[in-house]
């Protein structure tokens, strides 16, 4: 991602929360994370974890052995939520998706919440991915307003993310099958979003 891009999440952090529900987000993000089916000992990667709400989400469903390591390429966004979620059970990076200081088949499952029109270069960025998860590992592109909204969102804002698009599920669905990955769910309606896939055994 860009650093203009970098630079205006860092401008919108402080504001970041005040813009939702947070109980109500925080519901909808335990009904999303039941239906994907985390199991308490998991090894997740947040991309793109913003103030850490989805993190806090995940270590509420995760157990003593459950690990959660969040990335984003806002420094302003990971202070903001390092202050918010004090766990010893998540790691904090700034860094770009396409570029994951982690191991290879590192993580159980890698949720991209929010994030994806974000990803400058898709392609790379479903090649990183697929390199950090375990065979049988699973990936979600999640939002939970539709598409729709989406893009009306980043059309109207700030021309770092002006361009930023949100395609349709068959095609991101699409993408990700040439990078290693099964999918097993799509959905893209009036209420949310979402592209879930496993990695193949490779």
């Amino acid at each position: 991602m860009s650093s203009a891009k970098a630079g205006f999440f860092d401008g919108i952090a402080d504001k970041w929360d005040g813009w939702d529900d947070l109980e109500a987000l925080a519901r909808k993000f335990a009904a999303g994370l039941e239906e994907f089916g985390v199991a308490p000992d998991e090894t997740i990667l947040d991309v793109g974890c913003g103030t850490g709400n989805l993190t806090k989400a995940l270590l509420e469903r995760l157990g003593p052995k459950g690990r959660v390591v969040a990335v984003d390429i806002s420094p302003r966004m990971i202070e903001v939520a390092k202050a918010k979620v004090r766990d010893e059970r998540v790691s904090w990076h700034v860094v770009d998706a396409t570029r994951l200081p982690m191991d290879p088949r590192s993580f159980d499952r890698v949720v991209c919440y929010s994030v994806w029109p974000h990803f400058d270069d898709a392609a790379a960025t479903a090649t990183e991915l697929a390199r950090v998860l375990r065979p049988s590992g699973n990936l979600h592109v999640w939002h939970l307003i539709s598409r729709a909204k989406v893009n009306e969102i980043h059309a109207s804002a700030a021309p770092a993310v002006h361009m930023d698009v949100l395609k349709p599920a068959e095609e991101v669905a699409s993408l990700l099958a040439c990078f290693g990955f099964k999918v097993t769910r799509t959905v893209d309606c009036d209420t949310h979003y979402i592209v879930s896939a496993t990695k193949t055994e490779r």
